[in-house]
Order: structure tokens, then sequence, then C-alpha cells
């Protein structure tokens, strides 16, 4: 019998695996998936609607406990729907756990403080911003603040005796409880890290690009040479884009304090910057420079690094020890092209002076500081992937312990160093902590002068508006008020319908659960307000005789706690992200240029080593706080006046101006004699002008972002600098049998760095006077949501 029932299920299961194989999926399913790609918000909206109720049911008819029932639904509600946190099991049960410890302590703290309405002001702002700018630090801490803040409001928004402390301490101790489990048990979200994958691609695409490049020495070979070249290039920029695209579209930077999200986060700019340096050419001559075999060596050797990266991005738990030894050859490749380069100077043959011979000159090095370039970026990316496996490989002892691989700061000292770069007055994070703390701070104080019935609802509105950027808070609050609205007349239909039958409401709980996880990301924000409001609706009543009176009455307290927020937004931020994002770029120009000045001046022996570090750290600082203003610039609903390809050329600048920094710096540290010998030459005071030209003019366009003054002229070619480079060279930086000597190359270098720096002008010079060209619609409505 049994095999018979088998044989006749077969065909029809068969058939449904088919329908599903073949994409004919049902209407709803295709929907949703279009809304909801990963099922992520289903995921935990199914969770929640399941665990949720449970737990109520359990503390008010079993235990008898409202207060332990309200605070263990609400906890249920805010660990499960609430956060998401990704990464391995473990690390997402660890997140839990933390939040769970976060929600005691934040419930005893809102309890004593609602005591008193003075204390409950202060203690509400003062939770309110070290909530919300703890983010700063770490994504798990930032995408964990509207959960983090619904633990405080929810006690501060009901004084009581401390009494009942316990019981609201015992419904949120049970609702961590259950959580833990429901995370690992049910649909538990699968494994997945935003970058690796992408950055594994780029890898990928750049080491078929260079293997391509190194296999013809010719720099422009046949014609179909040629061709597959281009067709290289263009992968690689393509999945440079889309690794950008991916580290770009979430509210924050995707990485917390951990060793291995923090040297993962940083592959992104090397990533960047090493898809902009394969597509560079110089401008020196004409005609391509002659071939140079190191060169073509190193480029061998940083394919098989960047493979060995790849391999190593798709499994960190694979054997570091290829991609070392990778890394290894390609160092030795940089070093034995660097003494082969000193051969290839022509030191010892004046020839002429003119600006075509001059130029042609610097470009017998050309080919070679292409190589020195991207076999740097390719060392920089390379130790990056080895730290993070590294990291992910110790022990359990060692991360207890924080003890991080590699020149990674600890995660204390890291998270130090991200809070002070955003403790400014231009700093968005800054502004929106301020914002969302005062904010929370005069609504409570609101709601206990105007004896709101449930300052709880106050707080709601207040919240809800304020985890908006400032630019969209007038829109969200007209958003939160009507979803108010629709959601507070739905529950009171459902009410009335259900009239004394309440326990009908019971069955009502779930799909309200189901619907207020789902319709924020499925359908709008104003759905999931509503859909939330018929959720506490009916909760409220649960036990209780349906009141559809108390259900429209919350309107007036959702709309109170709004008008704060826009109150409070327009006062902190009058303007939104547009300028912030400018003054943002401006400072990040202004210190990335100040630090290729500085590194420049260390380079030729002005400075003491330790110099560049703190006009190092600075520039850093400023990309952070430009990448948050920009992640905000992009989350902001409405119309965008600037072109979504200018702003991201401007903030891509910055990446390449502070790492062609990094790379000279690399290029003379450990180096003192030579960095004596250098400040000795006149190619010392050649390579400053170039470098005083070139910085100034990114300190002028630093201006002109910040105050849209016009963008100055781009730095042409100096003959004068390269004749007096030249001449030094030939002169004062040649040995004994006239051939030119390390020092000489490495000045070379430096100027060809800073040259680099200087053809990005042009494109930057574009995109700022272009910034304010009409957008593209379809653009900013996939990025504006």
């Amino acid at each position: 019998m049994g095999g018979v029932r088998g044989a006749a299920a077969g065909p029809a299961a068969l058939g449904q695996r088919e329908v599903y194989m073949s994409g004919r999926a049902p209407r709803w399913v295709t929907w949703l998936r279009d809304r909801d790609p990963d099922l992520a918000a289903t995921r935990r909206a199914g969770r929640t609607a399941l665990v949720m109720p449970a737990l109520f049911a359990l503390c008010s008819e079993v235990f008898h406990n409202p207060t332990m029932a309200s605070f263990a639904a609400f906890g249920t509600f805010s660990m499960l729907l609430l956060v998401d946190y990704s990464g391995p099991m473990v690390e997402r049960l660890r997140a839990q756990a933390a939040l769970a410890v976060a929600w005691l302590a934040l419930i005893c703290v809102g309890t004593v403080a609602a005591a008193e309405i003075w204390l409950a002001v202060a203690a509400t702002v003062v939770v309110g911003f070290v909530v919300l700018f703890s983010g700063v630090v770490s994504s798990v801490l930032a995408g964990s603040s509207t959960a983090l803040l619904l633990a405080f409001v929810l006690p501060v928004s009901a004084p009581v005796a401390l009494s009942q402390l316990p019981d609201r301490l015992a419904g949120a101790g049970l609702a961590a409880a259950v959580a833990l489990p429901a995370v690992a048990l049910m649909w538990p979200r699968p494994v997945a890290d935003p970058l690796s994958a992408p950055a594994a691609a780029v890898c990928r695409a750049a080491a078929g690009y260079l293997r391509t490049r190194a296999t013809v020495p010719d720099p422009d070979g046949s014609v179909p040479f040629a061709e597959q070249c281009r067709a290289a290039a263009e992968l690689t920029s393509r999945t440079g884009a889309d690794l950008r695209g991916a580290f770009d579209a979430t509210p924050y930077r995707p990485t917390g304090l951990s060793a291995t999200s923090r040297a993962l986060v940083r592959l992104v700019d090397e990533l960047t910057w090493l898809c902009a340096v394969l597509v560079d050419r110089s401008d020196y001559t004409d005609e391509p420079p002659g071939c140079d075999p190191a060169a073509h060596g190193v480029r061998g050797a940083a394919a098989h690094a960047l493979e060995a990266a790849c391999d190593l991005l798709g499994d960190l738990t694979g054997d570091t020890g290829p991609l070392r030894a990778r890394a290894g050859e390609l160092r030795a490749a940089l070093t034995g092209m660097e003494h082969s380069s000193t051969v290839r100077v022509p030191a010892a043959h004046p020839g002429g002076n003119s600006t075509a011979e001059n130029y042609g000159f610097i470009a017998a090095l050309d080919v070679s500081f292409r190589a020195q370039e991207l076999g740097f970026a390719v060392l920089q990316i390379a130790d990056n992937v080895d730290m993070a496996a590294t990291a992910w490989q110790r022990s359990w002892p060692e991360r207890l312990l924080g003890r991080d691989p590699g020149a990674l700061a600890a995660p204390l000292a890291s998270a130090r160093e991200r809070a002070a770069a955003h403790l400014r007055a231009d700093s968005v994070w800054l502004h929106n902590s301020l914002r969302g703390g005062v904010g929370l701070g005069i609504a409570v104080f609101l709601a206990g002068a105007t004896g709101v019935g449930h300052s709880f609802w106050v707080l709601l509105g207040t919240l809800s508006v304020l985890r908006s950027n400032a630019l969209s808070t007038g829109q969200n609050a007209a958003r939160a008020v009507l979803g108010t609205v629709a959601g507070s007349v739905v529950g009171a239909g459902l009410l009335h319908l259900i009239g004394h039958h309440g326990t009908a409401l019971w069955f009502v709980l779930p799909v309200a659960i189901l619907c207020a996880g789902i319709a924020p990301a499925a359908i709008s924000f104003a759905a999931g307000q509503a859909a939330f409001t018929v959720t506490l609706v009916v909760l409220f009543n649960i036990g209780h005789d349906p009141n559809w009176h108390v259900a429209l009455l919350r309107v007036q307290d959702i709309a109170l706690g709004c008008a704060v927020s826009i109150v409070v937004a327009v006062f902190f931020w009058p303007r939104g992200a547009q300028a912030a994002v400018h003054k943002a770029l401006a400072q990040a120009y202004d210190d990335s240029a100040r630090y290729l000045g500085g590194a420049v001046d260390y380079a030729l022996g002005h400075r003491h080593p330790a110099d560049p570090d703190p006009q190092s750290r600075e520039a850093a600082a400023s990309a952070r706080r430009l990448d948050d203003a920009f992640r905000s610039f992009l989350a902001e609903r409405g119309a965008k006046p600037l072109s979504l390809a200018c702003m991201t050329a401007l903030v891509s600048g910055v990446v390449g101006l502070r790492l062609a920094a990094d790379a000279v710096v690399s290029l003379w540290q450990g180096e003192d004699l030579a960095r004596v010998q250098a400040v000795r030459a006149d190619a010392h005071s050649a390579v400053l002008g170039s470098a005083a030209l070139v910085t100034g003019w990114y300190h002028g366009l630093a201006a002109s972002l910040g105050d849209h003054s016009p963008v100055p002229d781009v730095v042409p070619l100096h003959p004068e600098g390269a004749a007096r480079l030249v001449a030094s060279v030939r002169t004062e930086l040649s040995d004994g049998q006239g051939r030119a000597t390390p020092v000489a190359v490495r000045i070379i270098w430096t100027d060809d760095h800073i040259d680099a720096a200087r053809r990005l002008q042009p494109g930057l010079a574009d995109a700022a006077k272009s910034r304010a060209a009409p957008r593209n619609g379809r653009l900013w409505r996939r990025f504006a949501g």
C-alpha cells in the first residue's frame, strides 16, 4: 500500500516541484519575493506571530500577571521582529543575549527614572542619545537602536511602584529565554556576508585582467588582444561597482566590532582603488612607454595573490598559507622590480632638454610605477583578507580575551576611535542622536505635563518618526499619523464586530503581528504603522471587554508624538542630508589633501616618521563621516536634485586621494637613509612643488563643495617641475657608473603618485560642476526606496 500511495503521489509532487523550478510560483509568492527578496521580513514576522501570542497567553492566562504579559509581549516583539542579526549562528546568539541583558538593564533604569517627571525627561535624553550614538561603532548596535529604545520607552512611559519591577524583568527575561532558541531553530536566517561574495568577485575579475595584461608585453598589442583587455577591464569595473553598491545599499556601514568584520569593510575602499588603478593611464606622452619585464612579473604575482584572496574569501575557514605565500612572492617581485628599474632610468645619458624628452625620461618608469601601485594595492588587499580569515579562525578563548590578529586595533580602541570621529558639529550621526534623544525627552515631558492617558503612545509616535532622517521626518510623520488613523479605524471596526466575544481576539493577534512584520517591507511605512496599531489595539483589549472608543483615542496621542518629532527635526537639522553630505565631502577632501601633503613631506625627509599618522587617522575619520552622510542622503525619500553618478564619483575620489597618500608613506617606510639623501637633492623641491599644486586644487575643490563657489581649474602638467626633477636625477641621484639610484626611483614614483592624484581631477571637476544636474528617476527610485 505504501508503494502504491508513493507511486500515486509521485507525479503530483513532481509536478508541483516542476512548477516552482520553472519559476511559475503562485502570484502572491512572486509578489512577496519581489518586495521582500530574501524573505527576511517574512521570516521575522512568522517567528514573532508564533511566539508572541503564546508568551502573552502564558503570562496572562496561566500566571495571571498582566505586567509580566505586557513586557513578555513587547520583549518578544523587540527581540524577534525589530532585529535580525547576520553572521554565524554563534555570533547571532551572542548578539541576542547581549540585547536581552541590555533590555533588562534599560527596564531597571526606565522604571526608576519614571518616578519623577524631571528625572524621566533627563534620563530619556541621555539614554536616547547614548543608544543612538553608540550605533556609530557597530552596525549591530545601529540595527538594535529601535529595539533598545523600546526597552526604555516602555517602562519610563508607565510609572509604577518599584515592587512591580521583578514582574517586568520576569516578562522580559521570559521573552529573551524563548527568543534565543527561536532564532536558532525557527526558520533560521542563512549565513550570509554582504561583502565577502562581491569582494571575491572583484578579486577574481581583477586577477583575470592582470593575467591577460601579463601575457603580452606590448601595452597595446594586436586587435584581438586589445578587445580581450577591454572586456576584462569592463568586467573588473562592473564587479567593483557591484561591490560598492552592496556596501552603500545598507542604512549603516555593514561592519561590527569583530576583527573579521572590520578587516572586510576595509576591503571595499582598497578594491575600489584597485579598480581605478587598473584602468588609469598617465598622460606624460602620446606613445605608450616601453615594456618592463619585471613589471609584468609583478602583474603575474599580483594575479596569483588576488586568486588566493578570492579563494579565502569564499571560505574564511580555509588555509591562509597559500595567500601568505603568494603575498610573499609579490613582495619579492616588487623588490626585484625596484632594483631592475634603476637600470631603466637613463641617468647617464643627458639627452635633450625639451618638454617631450623630459616627460619621456619620466615615462621610462611608468610601466614599473603602474606595477608598483597595483602591487601595493594588492598587498593591502591580501593582508586584510589574511586578517579576516585569521580572526575568523580564532579559538573561543582568544575571542573572549579580545586578541586580535595583525595590526588591527583592539575592539575598545576601535570603538573609541569611531566615536571620537563623530564628536563634531558637522557629523550627521551626532545630529541624529541629539535629535532622537531630545525628541524623546520632549515627548516624555509633554506626555507627563498634559496628563495623556497613554504616554507610551506619544513616545511611540515620536520614536516611529525619529528613526528616519531629518529631511523625510515631515513625510514620515504624515505617514505615521495616516497609518495610525487607518489602524485605529480598522482596530475599532474589529472590536465593534467582535463585540463581547473577546476570545476571538486571540485568533486575530497572530494575523495582526504577521501583517505588522511584513507590511513595512512589502507595502509601505504607513501600512506597517497601521498594522502595528492594530496589533497594539488587539493586545491591549485581550482579557477585557473590547472597547473600540479607546482605539480611536490613540490617534491624538500618536499625532502629538509626531508633532514633537517634526519640531525637533527642524531645530536640529533643517536642511536634511543634502547639505550635510556637501559639508562632509568638503571636510573629507580637505583632510585627505592635507594627508597627501604630509605624506610627501615625510617621504622627502621633512618630517618625523610618526608625523603622517595623525593626519591619516583624521582623513580616515572624515571618510567615515562622509560615508554616514552619503548613506543618509541615499536613504532620504522625496526629490533629490543631485546626480547619483556625480555624488558617487565624488565620494570615490576621497578614497583614491587617501590611499594615494598611504602608498607614498608605504613607499618610504623604514628608509630613513634614503629620505636623508632625498632631502639633499634638488628633486625634492620639484616634487614638493607638484604636491603643493595638486593638494591646493583639492583644497579649492573642498571650498567649492562647501560654499558652492566655482570649481577651480584642474592642474595641468608642469614642464618646469619635470625638468628640475630630471636634472636632479641625472646629476645628484646617480651612482659612479651613471645609473640612477633607488632613491631616484622612489622620488620618481612619489611624483607619479602625486600625478595619479592629479589625473583624478578632471573627472572630479566634471562631477562637482554637474552635481546639480537632473537626476535619473529610475536610479533614485531604486536607491531611495
